[in-house]
This record gives C-alpha cells, structure tokens and sequence, in this order.
C-alpha cells in the first residue's frame, strides 16, 4: 500500500438540512493535508457535503496526491443481509441497491418508507429496521424494538467487540445509525463512480482515494466542553491517523472482513487514544508588546502554555523505574498490613507498671511471615522483629531488658501499653495516595508501591526528543575536517542531556544550510519525536532556516530573552511537534536546555515543573555586571566558594567541563567582591 497525503474525516448526519450556522448533530469534515492539519468544515446538508467531496477529490487528483477519506457509519450489515436484499454476497452492491432507490433533498427523504418496504420484503413485516422517526404510520416499520423482528444478527463482529457501538437497524432516535447508513451509502456509491476509489476492507487500497469506515468515539474521548463536539472529533481523528507511520496505518488496515466490514482501529485503541490534547498553534506566542523577554517570563509563559503530549501505558511496577507516573497511585494494602514488632523481645497484652514482672512463656515463637494463634492473657511469647502481633499482644519488652527462669520471662517496669510495636498502617492506609501523579518515579517509590500491593502502576511513555544539528561549517567528529569547518559538539551533547533527563534521545542527525533538505529532514522527525531540539539557524538571519521555516508553518516565535549566554530562542509547531530553536553556540545551547528547554520537556513528558535548587556560598571571584540581563557563569564550588570558569567567552566549551554548576546572577547590575553571597545551582539540581 502507497503512503496517503491527504486525510479527510467526516462525520455524516442523517438528518435534514442544519442551516447556515454552525451546529452539532449536523455533518463536519476535517482536512489534514501533506502534513498541515486544517479548519473543520461545517456543511449543512449532505448535498452541499457532496458536493464538497467531489471538489476536493477533483482538486486532490490533480495534483497527484493520495486521499485516504473516512466516513462515521457503516459500510456493511450483519452477514447474510447482503445476499438477502441483492442476490449478492457483495456488500458493494448494497450501496448500489440504496443509491437507485433513496430520494433525497435538504429538506426531506424517503428512508423510513424504504426501511419499512424491505421489512416487509425481507422480514414479513417485522423486521430487521425498527423505529419510525415520522409523525405518520410508516407500513412495515415498527416505533419501538419490541415490535420488531430481526431475521439477521443484531450486529456486526466489529460491533460485537467495539464496546458501546450502536446497531445499524435503528433508524431513529438517539445513537441511531441506521439513518446515517441510507444516507450515506448512495452519496459514497456516486463518487466510487465519480473518481477511482477503493473501498476498505472489501478493496486492496490501491486506488488513489480510499474509504474507509471511522467511528471516533473508538479512540476519541473527553471532548472539550466548549465549542461543538462533532468537530472537534473530526479534527482529533484526522490528526490520529495523519499522525501514523505508514508501516502502523499499513497494519491497523490489514484485516479479513470481506462481507461485512469493519471499524477502523479496532483493536488498537490504545496505539491510537489521544490521551493527551495538541499543542495550540499559538502556545509560543508573545504578549503584545513585549520584545525582550525577562528570564521569569519566559518561564512562566512555558509553564502556562504546555501540556503533556505523551501518551500513557500501564507498566509493572518493578519495571516503572524513572517513568512518570500518569494518576494518582493509591495504596491498595496498609503499610503495615498487620500490628507488628519493632524489635526482638517478648510480647504479651498491656503495659505494665513500676516493679518486677514475671509472665509464664508459651511455646513457640512469632516471627516475620509467621501466622501464630492467640496468647492468653497474663501470658508472653518470644517474638522476632517484623512479627506480626499475635491476638492477645500488643506490647513488646526488648530482649535485653529481660531473664528467662523456669519457662517465665521477667523484667522490671513501667513499660507502656504498645511499647516497641507498629500500629497496623502506622505507615501507610489502605486507599491513601502513595504516588502523585507527574512524579518520576525512583527506587524508594517502587519500594513504596510494592510494600501498598501495587503491582501494576500506569505510566505516561518515555518523551522522545529529536536532536538535529544544522549548518554548512559542521562536520561529524571522525571525519576529515576542511578548512573552516568544525566538528558538531551541540548534538552529543543534547542527546546525552536527553537521556540524563530520563527521555529517550533521537539522532536526526545534522543537515546544512538548505532549506528544503531542512523541511524535509523536519517532516521525518515529527514521525519520530515527541519534541524536537535544532541548534543554530533560530535568528533571522539569511541562513537561519529553522526560524524561517517555522515562520513558514505559521506556528513560530522567536524569544528574545534577557538571558546571557543565549538570547534568540525560535520556539514553534512543525507538524504539532514542539520545537526548541536553540542557538548554535555550545555553551548558549546548553545553557537555554537546562534553563527553558528542561522545564518544558518535562511538563510535555508529563512531570511536574521542575524548579532547580540553588544556595547562596561565597564568591572566589569579582565581576562588575552589567544591568538588564540574567547571567549564568560556569562554576563549581571549592573550599566553600564558587569559583568560575575563567573566560566568560561562549565558545569556550572547555568550561562546561569543567563546571560542576551554575551561578546565577540576577538582573540588575551588581558589583561582586570576593566573599560575596552569590546563588549556585549545582547541576546535580538539573538532573544532570
């Protein structure tokens, strides 16, 4: 099967015509055309929707792109019904069969009358359509189920299994797609005679268009409140399936289902759920007015703007290490499950007073694991650390404090009621939250949930973030170096920050100054990534083609931030990828990673806002700084003080190496003595 560039999702009405302004129930396409996503289109009767299909295949052929275009009803009935109505096991001849027979117009059609004629043809009057959306008697066509007869199944295998899909021999009423099938079927039956059309799953998916049976609400859920939900989920789906690899379209369409059809994504839901809402193409728009960007800002613009754009899978919880949890976790069993002791001693009911105390020992012992019967009261038993309390002991007196004479254990008081024991879920409750959601979970919180009896915790998936290096003077370390050229040190780097970061890194490799080798190199990556990172080209220069193209996309800022090193940050959607234009510089790379991109990749893999910790120590050094920008010095701390690299020059990338940290110094101008407090954030506070 050749690839699709252009994807079209309808969802069809059987209703009459809806008028002129926007309104649900009626019928909405949604456009996803070589890799830009469009409008949703309201079309307010299915002879204005035809005609729509008909202009937009037509405009589609010419140019010689491939249509994959789907459709929210049935393409088939339930086996034999077929044969039945046709003479043919052929479901392609039902659409024919309705197309010659349906008489439609904005405002009115004959489908009640033609359920009610193959009632009576096919199921004595009976059956297999039932409800009558008429005011009038409709002969042959029942008003409610109870009335009916069905002489075939009452739905599909894909039916069967779609949870909540509804059957296709109800013609009216709420959820009814019966309608929507008689409709639809002879506006689909003209255009396969219009244009070279193949039909799914009845039809290898070679013609350059191809139908194919949709349902949304299979892999489309919550919906926004605002706004209309049909188009909402015209644009959802059509961005699910766009957004497929051409191998996964390629096997989500692989399916036997000759007669009577199939919903498409059925069984791989979860491959295509879009847990997680788009980006907006404006999430990295400046406020009017602003040019130079203060540091908060523009992390409080990120904070505000981005959203997970992971999905989430469930993952055992011993394999959960360093995944970010995607719920709240909840404590399935107390911790601990069971009153138990604390030390290695005796245990016995209640506390005791001053003096001596003597209690008669029973035979054998509670120890970790053991399940030992009930102690009588006035009596004691030897008891090891971690033993559940047997019934009659809720006190424990330690080894060392107590003899052993003639089968009795005697100690001196007081002792309180309680002593050395844990209290059954003195830890952790059943039902307690033990992991919050957004939290990268560590080794102590796996300990957590094994101890809670989680076994199973839900995950958002790794965050896949694209590195690609860009420009003419870059060759690859290894290789011959010409004059004027340097070694690429931006990408090593980034993707080695990624995978400390806890994401999975992806090598776009590098590519030069040409702006069609960097689209397409762009294309490829927004299959393979979640985010991507460029460095160089994020200016306005001539050769800053990154910033240029996403100006081209028409979903890009560039941040002029008051930050040094850094300043031009181009941040943009290529395909509904986030995209980080970093600048080309080593050490401005790094520095605007870990102070913006950091943050940001973490809210967009599903984390929490990471804020860096930071501590005053006193400055080894002096520096008169200038006002109006935040400055970040490579630094690490000796003897107490931070020391700083020695040039502040940005293509010194000896001085990341050398660094341990960062410090910080704020905007205003500041004039620093050796001994002065000054901020340092360690790495280590990165997550690097």
């Amino acid at each position: 099967m050749k690839p699709f560039d252009t994807f079209v999702m309808v969802d069809w009405s059987g209703g009459n015509d809806r008028g002129p302004r926007p309104v649900k129930d009626a019928i909405w396409a949604a456009v996803h055309r070589e890799g830009q996503a469009e409008k949703p289109v309201y079309l307010r009767n299915r002879q204005v929707a035809e005609t729509w299909l008909m202009a937009l295949f037509e405009e589609e052929m010419a140019a010689g792109r491939r249509v994959m275009s789907g459709f929210d009803f049935p393409f088939g009935y339930p086996a034999g019904f077929a044969r039945a109505l046709t003479g043919s096991d052929d479901p392609l001849t039902v659409w024919d069969w309705f197309e010659e027979r349906i008489e439609d117009s904005p405002k009115g059609n004959n489908r009640a009358d033609l359920a009610g004629l193959i009632n009576q043809t096919l199921g004595k009057g009976r059956g297999p359509f039932w409800f009558n959306p008429l005011k009038a008697e409709v002969a042959g066509l029942a008003r409610t189920k109870a009335d009916h007869h069905n002489p075939f199944p009452e739905k599909r295998q894909s039916e069967l299994r779609a949870r909540g899909a509804f059957t296709c021999w109800q013609m009216g009423g709420a959820g009814a797609v019966g309608s929507q099938v008689f409709m639809g079927l002879p506006v689909l039956a003209r255009l396969r005679r219009q244009f070279d059309v193949a039909v799914w799953p009845f039809e290898p998916l070679e013609a350059p268009i191809a139908f194919v049976e949709i349902w949304p609400s299979l892999t489309v859920k919550g919906a926004p409140r605002e706004g209309i939900k049909d188009a909402w989920q015209v644009r959802e789906v059509v961005r699910q399936v766009a957004g497929l690899p051409h191998a996964e379209l390629a096997e989500i369409l692989s399916v036997e289902a000759p007669e009577e059809g199939w919903i498409f994504g059925l069984g791989h839901e979860e491959r295509l759920m879009p847990d997680t809402p788009p980006l907006r193409n404006d999430c990295f728009a400046l406020p009017p007015g602003f040019h130079w960007t203060p540091v908060e800002e523009t992390l409080s613009l990120l904070r505000s703007r981005l959203s997970p754009v992971t999905g989430t899978e469930p993952l055992a919880t011993p394999d959960a290490l360093g995944r970010i949890a995607a719920e709240e976790v909840l404590a399935k069993r107390a911790n601990p499950p069971l009153p138990n002791t604390a030390v290695d001693g005796y245990g016995f009911l209640g506390g005791r007073g001053e003096g001596l105390h003597s209690l008669p020992l029973v035979a054998g012992r509670a120890a970790a694991g053991d399940n030992p019967g009930a102690v009588p009261e006035g009596h004691a038993i030897r008891v090891l650390t971690g033993a559940a309390l047997p019934e009659g002991v809720d006190t424990v007196v330690l080894q060392e404090d107590v003899t052993l004479t003639g089968g009795e254990v005697r100690f001196h008081g007081p002792l309180k009621a309680g002593a050395n024991t844990r209290r059954a879920g003195e830890d952790v409750k059943a039902g307690d939250p033990v992991v919050a959601a957004g939290r990268r979970l560590n080794p102590a919180d796996l300990a957590l949930l094994a101890a809670t009896g989680v076994a199973e915790v839900q995950v958002r998936r790794a965050l896949r973030v694209g590195v690609l290096s860009t420009g003419d003077e870059l060759t690859e370390v290894g290789e011959e170096a010409a004059a004027g050229q340097i070694f690429d040190a931006n990408r090593p780097m980034l993707l080695g920050l990624a995978r400390q970061l806890g994401h999975v890194p992806v090598d776009l490799g590098r590519v030069p100054d040409d702006r069609a080798t960097l689209r397409a190199r762009l294309d490829r990556a927004a299959q393979e990534a979640d985010v991507i990172l460029t460095s160089g080209g994020a200016s306005a220069g001539d050769e800053d083609h990154v910033s240029a193209l996403l100006e081209e996309a028409g979903a890009m800022a560039l941040w002029r931030i008051a930050i040094k090193p850094g300043r031009p940050l181009a941040l943009g959607l290529w395909k509904e990828r986030p995209v980080f234009g970093l600048p080309g510089n080593p050490v401005a790379a790094m520095v605007c990673t870990l102070i913006f991109a950091r943050p940001a990749m973490a809210l967009l893999a599903g984390a929490d806002w990471a804020e860096p910790v930071g501590f005053e120590v006193p400055a080894a050094f002096a520096k008169s700084k200038k006002p109006g920008r935040r400055e970040y010095l490579r630094a690490r701390i000796r003897e107490g003080r931070a020391e700083v690299f020695a040039s502040e020059g940005s293509g010194r990338i000896s001085g990341l190496s050398w660094a341990e940290g960062l410090v910080e110094l704020a905007e205003p101008a500041r004039e620093i003595r050796e001994g002065d407090p000054v901020r340092y954030i360690p790495f280590g506070s990165f997550g690097i």
